[in-house]
């Protein structure tokens, strides 16, 4: 029991002096969560009510399954872009049937998330490398931040993920920009950068939220065009299980794949940073899937639209000093009684604050200063961010993800395919061996004998590269080389067609009177080569452990080694 909900392992280790600080964080979240919330839900195409529904249910569920003390799932921006991509291909008409494939998506992507958790593929978000992530992430927040442009200035731009069809639908409207929206957002936008400044602990949105709806209260700014929320529903979400339509099912799949891993990738780089900052708990990925999965299914009964971790909520909750997911309840809590009774407080709230609430925390999510540095040190990676960015901003969220994905895989293929390498030359007398390249004054170098030293696996992608390296480095010494060791300390793994490959390299260096010797085989590629018919080409003799052992053999210095031996009497009993 303890395994699957964690609550009951630390719920009874739960001290009574933990309770100050998670009440206060726990209040702390909610301020920031309930303006965030509607939001965020404005993102996703849906009324406000239903960010606060996605704010409830999901982080009961997630604080009583999840590993983190202080991840704090509902609504986020990037998830609710997502959503509005995803539904906003199927072209939906009726409002109604937008809501009910939002909360079938819930479904959908919790389903993914359970299967994933319980087949233990928590591991897959390697695959999602930080310039893949960066780029995305940059190019989605620029385009959340251009969604909300039409609660800014009043013009009704459609949903639009697209950056070029923004700019037409922008340039083709014939409606004016509205001064007095134009200015209560842009003036958001500042105090909430400014208190930001002053001080991080300062409930920056539930002040601007406050401010500005007294502003369009008092001064009837609602009469003048301000947008404003309206009635917002009041009671607790309604159990009701989403209806299943498989057509339906198949078109919402691929945003729900790509919510999945989105979401879980958001929410575990966070609880990472955590973990390691409090060293009392532990973060099981697995379970963390699992946890949101479940989160997600169980929300879906309850209205809610995908959710996950967010990254400024989860600042703010640490920040305010939670201990355990009782602050999450606690939030979880003021989130209920909000809608139960004072959902009418929200009625003159301006959309032109929740826009700006949204860019001022989309805004910090594109990190130039990380695109810089890359751009400085690792040129391959850079491209892949701006690839990833570019795509994202003007092919569409998920291609740009995906395709991000796919490029960040084809460079590794590529740095696979053509590894480091170095050729090795003795220093002096001593028993060690550097690359020539890097000392050409220390080290010696010998007509006769030539030390390859490979660093990767050697397989199909990459034998290629490396019979070049080993026959043009023959052929710039002619007829002089007569040893050829290869040092094999970084090759951890032979596939088939590499060792099948390996073989006519060696038969043909061996035609031409070249010893071949392999020094430093780890035990993976070691036992391939003994228990494959490398072993009869290159011989046991041909084994050794340093590349002084095999010089000195090749010398006629030194017999055997004990650990030679001990290679040869590994191989006499396999064979």
């Amino acid at each position: 029991m303890k395994i699957i909900f964690p609550i009951f392992d630390w719920i009874l280790k739960y001290k009574t002096e933990y309770f100050k600080d998670d009440l206060l964080a726990g209040i702390t979240v909610a301020i920031l969560l309930i303006p965030q919330g509607m939001a965020y839900a404005l993102i996703a195409g849906l009324p406000p009510v239903y960010g606060l529904y996605a704010a409830l249910t999901p982080q009961i569920v997630y604080t009583i399954m999840g590993t983190s003390r202080q991840l704090a799932v509902g609504p986020v921006a990037m998830d609710s872009l997502l959503v509005a991509a995803g539904l906003g291909a199927l072209s939906i008409v009726d409002p109604g049937e937008y809501i009910q494939m939002a909360i079938l998506l819930s479904l959908i992507v919790g389903i993914i998330q359970l299967i994933l958790g319980i087949f233990k593929m928590g591991f897959f978000v390697s695959f999602l490398s930080k310039p893949v992530i960066s780029g995305f992430t940059s190019g989605a927040a620029l385009i959340i931040s251009l969604s909300q442009v039409k609660y800014l200035t009043g013009i009704p731009i459609g949903q639009n993920n697209k950056v070029q069809d923004f700019i037409f639908s922008l340039l083709k409207s014939d409606i004016p920009i509205h001064i007095t929206t134009l200015f209560l957002g842009l003036s958001c936008i500042f105090f909430l950068l400014i208190i930001k400044k002053i001080n991080t602990k300062i409930p920056s949105a539930l002040v601007v939220v406050f401010f500005s709806t007294l502003w369009v209260y008092f001064f009837n700014k609602n009469f003048e065009g301000v947008a404003i929320i309206g009635e917002i529903p009041k009671g607790l979400p309604s159990f009701k299980f989403p209806k299943l339509d498989w057509i339906v099912l198949k078109n919402l799949f691929p945003i729900a794949i790509t919510i999945s891993i989105v979401a879980f990738t958001e929410a575990i780089s966070i609880s990472k940073g955590l973990a390691e900052k409090n060293k009392f708990y532990e973060l099981n990925p697995n379970q963390e899937l699992l946890s949101l999965g479940s989160a997600n299914i169980i929300g879906s009964f309850f209205q809610s639209y995908p959710t996950t971790g967010g990254f400024s909520r989860t600042a703010v909750n640490s920040q305010a000093g939670a201990k355990t997911g009782v602050a999450s309840l606690i939030c979880a809590l003021l989130i209920a009684l909000t809608l139960n009774f004072f959902t009418d407080w929200f009625f003159y709230v301006p959309k032109a604050v929740l826009g700006a609430i949204i860019i001022s925390a989309v805004v910090r999510l594109i990190d130039i200063k990380y695109a810089v540095r890359l751009y400085k040190s690792r040129r391959d990676e850079f491209a892949v961010l701006l690839l990833t960015f570019i795509l994202t901003l003007f092919v569409g969220i998920i291609q740009g993800i995906f395709f991000g994905i796919l490029l960040s895989l084809l460079l590794l293929v590529y740095r696979a395919s053509k590894p480091h390498f170095a050729f090795l030359g003795r220093i002096g007398n001593t028993n060690y061996f550097q690359n020539i390249d890097r000392f050409p004054n220390e080290v010696v170098v010998r007509e006769d004998l030539i030390i390859l030293k490979f660093d990767a696996q050697l397989f199909f992608g990459n034998i290629d590269f490396f019979k070049q390296l080993v026959f043009n480095s023959i052929e710039e010494k002619a007829s002089k080389v007569k040893g050829f060791i290869i040092n094999a300390r970084a090759i951890n793994y032979i596939d088939s067609t590499a060792s099948e490959e390996l073989i006519i390299i060696i038969k043909k260096l061996q035609k031409k009177g070249i010893r071949v010797m392999v020094v430093g085989a780890i035990d993976p590629s070691r036992d391939i080569i003994i228990n494959s018919k490398l072993i009869k080409v290159i011989k046991k003799q041909n084994l050794f452990v340093t590349s002084g052992d095999a010089t000195d053999s090749f010398d006629g210095k030194a017999k055997n080694t004990a650990l030679q031996k001990k290679l040869s009497r590994q191989y006499n009993q396999k064979n």
